[in-house]
C-alpha cells in the first residue's frame, strides 16, 4: 500500500521555518515525505536535511520517494531521541525542527494497523511494530480504572467511566481482538441520543493510540530538547490535531519563552533562567476554508511557531 500522506498547512509550515539554502533542518516526523520534500527542494548541496520517524514504513516508503536527494539522513527512532539522534550524527545545532503530530493517513487508511474505527483489524495501533505495547494489551489488561483515566484524559471522553466498565465486562467472556469488536462496545456503552455527533468510537481510539504510542509524554522533552540544538533564529514549527497536544505546546513555548521561576512580586530576576525562544505566532495558524474542505483531516490542525533567540 502507498504511504500517502496530505500535509497540512503545507505552505505555513514550509514558509515558517525561513530555511536557509545551506542550512541543517530536522523532520521529526518524516511520514509520506511531504514537508521533507518542500524543505529539500530549497535546500542547496551543502543543505541538510535529518528525517525522523519511528514507522519503518514510513523511511522506506519516503526514502523511495526523496531518492534523488543525496543530502538526507533518514532515521528509524523516535524524536523523543532528538537530542540523541544529533549527537550520533555528531552535529550541534540545526537551523529548524518540524513536528507533524498525530497519526498519517497512511496508518489510517492501513486496515491491518489497527488505528481506523472504520475498518475491521486486529487492535494494534503501534506506530513502531517494534513496540511490546499494543492496543490489545490495554484493552485487554489494563483494570476499569486505567481504562477510564486514559479514556477521560487523552480522549477527553464524557462517557470514559461506562466505556470502561462495558470494555471489562465484555473481556470477561473473550477477549478483544478486532477494532470493530470495540467499535461495538464503545457503541452500547454510549447513549445513541449523544452519539450525533461524529463517530462515537473517535475519542475512545485517540485515546487508545496515545497510550499505545506514548504521543503526550515524548512531547514535553522533544520540544525542549529541540529548541536547545537550535541555532540563534533557528524555528521549531509544530502542527497539532487535539486540544491535549496543542495546550502542551502552547504551555511548553511560554515556559521557553519566560522560563523565569521568581515570584511576581520580585523587583528583579534572581533565579537567572533566561529565555530560549520568542514565539512568533500568539495564536495558532490553522487551515483555509479551501483547504479544510479539499483535506477534511485538517480540520482540526493548527500551527504554533517559536524561534531560537
Amino acid at each position: 500500500m502507498e504511504f500517502k500522506h496530505i500535509p497540512v498547512l503545507l505552505k505555513e509550515t514550509i514558509d515558517s521555518l525561513n530555511i536557509k539554502q545551506d542550512g541543517i533542518y530536522v523532520d521529526c516526523t518524516l511520514g509520506g515525505g511531504g514537508h521533507s520534500l518542500e524543505i529539500l527542494k530549497r535546500l542547496s548541496d551543502k543543505g541538510k536535511l535529518i528525517a525522523i520517524d519511528q514507522d519503518i514504513s514510513a523511511i522506506n516508503w519516503s526514502g523511495e520517494r526523496l531518492k534523488n536527494f543525496k543530502n538526507v539522513i533518514y532515521v528509524h527512532n523516535n524524536f523523543y531521541n532528538i537530542q540523541q539522534i544529533l549527537k550520533e550524527l555528531k552535529i550541534d545545532k540545526v537551523d529548524g525542527v518540524i513536528m507533524d503530530l498525530g497519526v498519517s493517513s497512511y496508518q489510517l487508511d492501513e486496515g491491518k494497523r489497527g488505528f481506523s474505527y472504520m475498518k475491521d483489524a486486529p487492535l494494534d495501533m503501534r506506530m513502531n511494530r517494534d513496540s511490546s505495547l499494543s492496543a490489545y494489551e490495554i484493552v485487554n489488561q489494563y483494570n476499569e480504572e486505567e481504562l477510564c483515566r486514559i479514556i477521560r484524559d487523552y480522549g477527553e471522553e464524557n462517557f470514559s467511566r461506562r466505556i470502561a466498565k462495558f470494555i471489562v465486562k465484555a473481556r470477561e467472556e473473550s477477549p478483544i481482538s478486532t477494532t470493530l469488536q470495540l467499535v461495538d462496545i464503545i457503541k452500547k456503552a454510549i447513549p445513541l441520543k449523544f452519539q450525533k455527533e461524529g463517530h462515537p468510537a473517535k475519542r475512545t481510539f485517540q485515546a487508545i493510540r496515545i497510550e499505545v504510542n506514548e504521543e503526550l509524554e515524548i512531547l514535553n522533552k522533544a520540544v525542549e530538547d529541540s529548541a536547545a540544538n537550535l541555532n540563534t533564529g533557528g524555528r521549531i514549527t509544530i502542527i497539532t490535531f487535539h486540544s491535549l497536544e496543542d495546550r502542551i505546546i502552547k504551555s511548553k513555548f511560554k515556559m521557553l519563552e519566560n522560563p523565569c521561576t521568581c515570584p511576581a512580586d520580585f523587583p528583579i530576576c534572581v533565579c537567572g533562567k533566561k529565555p530560549i525562544v520568542k514565539i512568533i505566532n500568539k495564536k495558532p495558524i490553522v487551515p483555509t476554508e479551501e483547504e479544510k474542505s479539499i483535506n477534511p483531516r485538517s480540520k482540526s490542525s493548527k500551527l504554533r511557531i517559536a524561534e531560537r533567540i
